[in-house]
This record gives structure tokens, C-alpha cells and sequence, in this order.
């Protein structure tokens, strides 16, 4: 069975930093994400809203007070009690990804995305059994069937799980 995902991160050419993720099972399950990491919130945060493409994109998504200085939380956000340690992160993915028989990963230019995934649980030789080693690239077999006109996202664009709906979207237009 098929999980589409998507991530949305921080990355500096060195390091790819989890902002937050969205996976979507053709059964129908959903889990999403917004990382959190307690006091070590704030130069991480500080650092995305430093990045002009992120700032623009990523963040009007995220449940984030911005009108207060310093930024915080903001708890009348409704993905506010999606906000997770990278702990319960990692452990909850592990946990839908094993959840899902015979399970193959895919995702939309996933080869960030598949880092971003990885590291949740440190290096690659630290993936959890069952956790596939590499993720399906829609884009790719877009292209292997003529590079077709792909439906566009309606609205969420740069929300992990609204993503991760739309490469399920896409996948099903596909194999149509």
C-alpha cells in the first residue's frame, strides 16, 4: 500500500532541519506534524523566518503567532495540537509507516523529502526495520508517462499534509 508524503524543512546546504511533515495513506489514514523541540524552537524558528522563500510559503501555515515579539505558539491555532516533539514525530511515522502492509513511499521531488524523513531517526543505518530505504518519485514517473498536465493544488500549497493529499491526487490521475 502506497503512503504519499511531503515535508516541508530548513535546510542550509549542510544540515535539512524538519519544519513538518504530512503523510496520507490510500486507505484513507493521515498524520501530520508540525516539529517542535521546546526551548530549541526559538533559533530554528528564528532561522526559518529568516529565509525569504520560507517565510513567504511555509509559514502562513504553521500555527505561529508572529504579531507578538518574540514569535510564539499560537494555541488558538487549529493545528495547534499537531505541534509535536521530533520524538513523538519520529515515533508516530515509524508507527504508520509499520502500520502499512506492504508499504511503499512516495512523494513529489521526494528526495529531500525522503532525508527529511530519515533523519527523524538519525543516519541512515538507524532507519527503523520496515521503513523502506528509498521513496517512489511521482515527478519521475510523471515523466516516464510523457510529462501529462498534472492537476493543480487548490488551496494549502506548502502545508505538509495538504501536499501530501495532492501527490495522492496526482498519483491517482496517473494511473487513471
Amino acid at each position: 500500500m502506497r503512503i504519499y508524503y511531503d515535508t516541508e524543512f530548513l535546510e542550509d546546504g549542510r544540515t535539512i532541519e524538519l519544519i513538518s511533515i504530512g503523510l496520507v495513506a490510500e486507505d484513507g489514514r493521515e498524520y501530520y506534524a508540525v516539529a517542535s523541540d521546546g526551548y530549541a524552537d526559538r533559533p530554528r524558528i528564528d532561522r526559518v523566518l529568516a529565509h525569504p522563500w520560507l517565510r513567504e510559503h511555509v509559514v502562513p501555515s504553521l500555527p505561529l503567532a508572529l504579531d507578538v515579539n518574540p514569535w510564539r505558539w499560537d494555541v488558538n491555532h487549529p493545528d495547534i495540537d499537531h505541534v509535536k516533539s521530533r520524538r513523538e514525530i519520529a515515533q508516530a511515522a515509524r508507527d504508520f509507516i509499520l502500520e502499512t502492509p506492504d508499504v511503499e513511499l512516495w512523494a513529489w521531488y521526494g528526495a529531500y523529502d525522503h532525508v527529511a524523513l530519515c533523519q527523524l531517526w538519525g543516519r541512515m543505518v538507524d532507519l527503523p526495520d520496515g521503513v523502506p530505504m528509498y521513496t517512489h518519485d511521482l515527478k519521475q514517473e510523471c515523466d516516464r508517462l510523457g510529462n501529462p498536465p498534472m492537476p493543480q493544488q487548490a488551496e494549502g500549497l506548502h502545508n505538509a499534509l495538504a501536499d501530501a493529499r495532492h501527490v495522492k491526487v496526482m498519483a491517482e490521475f496517473l494511473s487513471a
